[in-house]
């Protein structure tokens, strides 16, 4: 009995990341498909599955290939001007923008170190990270050294909170921020292989936010 439920347990182990792949993955394709699936099906008279994907991936596609010459960069340039200009589209757009410059281009100037911080309460650890020292406005209302930490959720790092936290309870830890990103979407799954075996910040003198 007991070899047949460790032979079912091995069966679920291998199984389960397949499936939740594939549930993924079609979930992915309805979302993009289902986007311009019915706009073709008005023009050609009857539904053809799978067209708005491909239109979806080729839209990708030139856009990517416009940004890669100098007369692409030139519009693309324009077109994110006038974005930037126009009222309301402008504040979500520019916030677009750093998010996706965050996690996609690894942007090191907005995320500039991986911390560890208690929330939320005292003795819960949550992993972030460091982006800037908090503004003067708020500076000057608290009468104390806080500094700015970005706190993802899992799966999807790219929604979270903005903490300002005083400076001494943001822990940096050693590791990159590409890591700590694979940390916080495989929901602790990766550990960064440099410190798989090694002891906690606080045995190696982890330090503080400086």
């Amino acid at each position: 009995m007991k070899r047949i439920r460790n032979y079912f347990i091995a069966g679920l182990i291998v199984l389960f990341p397949v499936l939740a792949t594939w549930q993924l993955l079609v979930w992915l394709f309805n979302l993009l498909d289902g986007q311009l699936r019915g706009v073709v099906a008005r023009y050609v008279g009857h539904d053809i599955p799978g067209v708005g994907l491909v239109i979806t991936l080729l839209v990708v596609f030139l856009v990517g290939l416009l940004a890669a010459n100098y007369f692409g960069r030139r519009v693309i340039g324009w077109g994110e001007a006038a974005m930037r200009r126009t009222p309301i589209v402008r504040s979500i757009y520019v916030t677009m923008k750093q998010i996706t410059d965050a996690f996609v281009r690894q942007d090191k100037s907005a995320f500039k170190r991986v911390a560890l911080i208690e929330y939320p309460r005292r003795g819960i650890y949550c992993l972030a990270f460091v982006t800037s020292a908090a503004p003067e406005e708020i500076g000057a209302r608290i009468d104390t050294d806080l500094v700015g930490v970005f706190l993802p959720t899992t799966p999807n790092p790219t929604s979270g909170f903005l903490l300002y936290l005083p400076r001494h309870d943001v822990r940096i830890l050693d590791i990159s921020v590409e890591d700590g990103l694979k940390l916080v979407i495989s929901g602790g799954v990766f550990i960064p292989e440099a410190r798989r075996f090694a002891p906690p910040a606080d045995e190696q003198g982890g330090g503080r936010a400086g």
